[in-house]
């Protein structure tokens, strides 16, 4: 038995999220789905975005696309803040 992976069916259920909002996240490219044997699967690897998308989504009404831009925006801040604290690193501040 896998551990790296969830059931679509049983993770929307449980979470009470409709199976069509992930897979727009896949469509959009901003999940992945598996399909083994015939059942739709998500990496565990994945539960934090898919949380933080599903906040976006229904808890403040953002749409698919709206996430995909808050999505490049902020790794496009991780990597700033990580370029950041490397210049910072090299003056020794």
């Amino acid at each position: 038995m896998r551990t790296d992976l969830i059931i679509i069916s049983e993770y929307c259920q449980k979470s009470n999220t409709d199976p069509t909002f992930l897979i727009s996240l896949e469509e959009n490219g901003l999940i992945e789905i598996r399909t083994i044997n015939g059942e739709q699967y998500l990496l565990t690897s994945q539960l934090r975005e898919l949380e933080q998308y599903s906040h976006l989504y229904y808890d403040l009404s953002i749409n698919i696309e709206g996430i995909d831009a808050i999505r490049h925006m902020l790794k496009k801040m991780e990597r700033l803040q990580h370029e950041l604290n490397q210049l910072r690193r090299q003056l020794g501040k």
